[in-house]
């Protein structure tokens, strides 16, 4: 049976509380989402926005278990992309914190508590839908885009019992949200600990707030999740003399960690008996992927590890042959049961069944050591052709990076004209310098543009897409 159809059989532990204090056990919040579903009686489509509190996980929970087909949006999308999204779906239903209500005056209010409410539309209930699809997220680095990954239930069962597998969870873990839950990442969190019957500690407060590590200290955390500009806020927050004591766990994914400071926090975790794990998922894989077990997380600093329980990573030449030797460079190619079902870019497409057959192409190019453990070397369209050289963007901005920690920067363009943005103006003559010898390209090669911040997505995703209005003129 899947764990969000029997969490009864936790009863009196807690499955979650926030930082100011309400919980609910899991007998609690069975009970709770039986109520919720049972208002909405029937299978159908219903847009949830998302914040990290206990009404927009019970929600979740809910809908899972009365087989109604969520799609989990952030509380704080833009106006005009979530107008978007509600003409191209049309969903039933809206779940929203009760903050939002006063904008959907059109809508029925049909349930309360818990700060949430749950919103009738005038759209049809009857939403013709594939049996298996469970629930649809937006894909990484394109929040508010009309095109949905669709999961399926097997999905989300597989990957969770994958990840508290291969991270050893039990009722006793302490996870804090760190990360949104309409993030794969973020709700893969949320998933593999409800799996194990844990405790969830909930907050809005970010790294960055006092109140944060307030309540990290209070219930006394045991893990927490990141993606790399966590771990390099944390750096500057000074998290290596922080003192922690009920701390056992950092996961790391969302992106490839620098080599330099994956062996930081390594050697931090070593020191400190703590367990520092990187992953690499995809939404399309429904989350994980892969993981470096924490014993390997100095000897092979740098890697993405090895396949989770039960998938299979290979690598693929541009012809389509697989890869053997060690140390080739190809495209990773996943199988395994939690490769989701396809995309979505319209309500018509919720009826399609699986598409991808287990097998995901990921886009990502990466090599295999001889002990049979992958790197990523960048992204399949993240290479330009440089006056005839092939370059790496996410090579070069690791070259600046290393070079200036203190910098936020993004590598973007097209061929021919590689772009560095940057938020501070220094260290121009450095880096055009730096990158002219690390890559053998002449310096005019390299333009450096000055912007106001990096446009980032709420995981800490650079968002590469918005980089592009800036080549034209320059």
């Amino acid at each position: 049976m899947a764990f969000y159809q029997d969490m009864g059989k936790w009863k009196d532990h807690t499955a979650c509380i926030d930082s100011k204090g309400n919980s609910l056990t899991y007998e609690e919040l069975e009970k709770e989402a039986e109520i919720l579903g049972n208002t909405i009686g029937e299978r159908t489509l219903v847009f949830s926005y998302c914040e990290n509190a206990i009404g927009s996980i019970l929600g979740y929970v809910s809908f899972l278990k009365h087989r109604v087909v969520p799609v989990l949006l952030a509380a704080d999308l833009e106006k005009e992309l979530r107008e978007s999204l509600l003409r191209l779906y049309q969903p039933s239903y809206l779940y929203v914190p009760n903050r939002m209500k006063k904008e959907f005056e059109l809508c029925e209010s049909v349930w309360e508590k818990f700060d949430y409410c749950l919103l009738r539309t005038k759209y049809s209930k009857k939403v013709e839908m594939y049996s298996e699809l469970a629930l649809l997220l937006t894909t990484s680095g394109s929040t508010g885009s009309p095109k949905l990954v669709r999961q399926s239930y097997q999905n989300i069962q597989s990957n969770a019992a994958a990840i508290a597998e291969y991270l050893e969870l039990n009722a006793m873990e302490r996870p804090i949200t760190t990360l949104p839950m309409n993030y794969t990442y973020g709700l893969s969190i949320i998933n593999s600990h409800f799996f194990v019957g844990a405790k969830l500690l909930i907050t809005e407060n970010t790294l960055l707030e006092r109140e944060f590590w307030d309540f990290f200290r209070r219930e006394k955390a045991t893990s927490f999740g990141g993606v790399p500009y966590t771990y390099e806020i944390l750096k500057k927050l000074k998290f290596f003399e922080m003192d922690l004591p009920s701390l056992k766990t950092m996961t790391q994914a969302g992106g490839k960690l620098s080599p330099e400071l994956h062996l930081e926090y390594a050697e931090y975790a070593e020191k400190h008996q703590k367990h520092f794990v990187i992953m690499y998922g995809q939404t399309e894989a429904t989350a994980r992927m892969a993981y470096l077990p924490w014993e390997k997380a100095i000897t092979k600093y740098g890697s993405m590890g090895i396949a989770i329980p039960g998938g299979k990573l290979w690598l693929k030449t541009p012809e389509g042959h697989k890869i053997d030797q060690p140390e080739v460079v190809g495209e990773l190619v996943y199988e395994g049961e939690n490769v989701t079902l396809g995309y979505a870019e319209c309500r018509e497409d919720l009826v399609q069944g699986d598409l991808r057959q287990g097998r995901l192409e990921t886009g990502d190019m990466a090599k295999m050591d001889q002990d049979g453990y992958f790197y990523i070397v960048g992204r399949k369209k993240r290479f330009l052709k440089i006056f005839g050289n092939r370059v790496n963007l996410d090579e070069t901005e690791r070259i600046v990076k290393q070079k200036y920690p203190e910098l936020d920067c993004a590598c973007a363009g097209v061929d021919d004209k590689l772009y560095l943005f940057m938020t501070e103006r220094m260290y121009e003559k450095e880096i055009k310098t730096l990158l002219s010898e690390k890559l053998g390209l002449h310096p005019s090669a390299f333009h450096i543009v000055w912007i106001k911040e990096i446009p980032k997505n709420n995981a800490g995703k650079i968002l590469y897409k918005k980089l592009e209005k800036y080549y034209g003129g320059l």
